[in-house]
């Protein structure tokens, strides 16, 4: 599966969710290292899900950016 994932920095470091899972979220002090982060985080989520008995949600998350002029 290939679920979509949004990366934010803050100013302690970067942030990491996944829309299509809620809940999964990881924290790291470089963009690489959330990145590793949220893959493991993943697939503990989907291991944790699948134990519960939970279905697991299709990945439908997509996104864009959007050009807009100055303010």
């Amino acid at each position: 599966m290939r679920y979509m994932v949004v990366v934010e920095q803050g100013a302690e470091g970067f942030g990491a969710y996944v829309p299509d899972l809620p809940g999964c979220v990881a924290a790291g002090e470089s963009r690489d290292e959330v990145l590793s982060l949220i893959r493991e985080a993943i697939e503990l989520h989907i291991e944790a899900m699948r134990e519960d008995g939970e279905p697991l949600p299709a990945p439908s998350s997509s996104g864009e950016y959007v050009d807009v002029g100055a303010a």
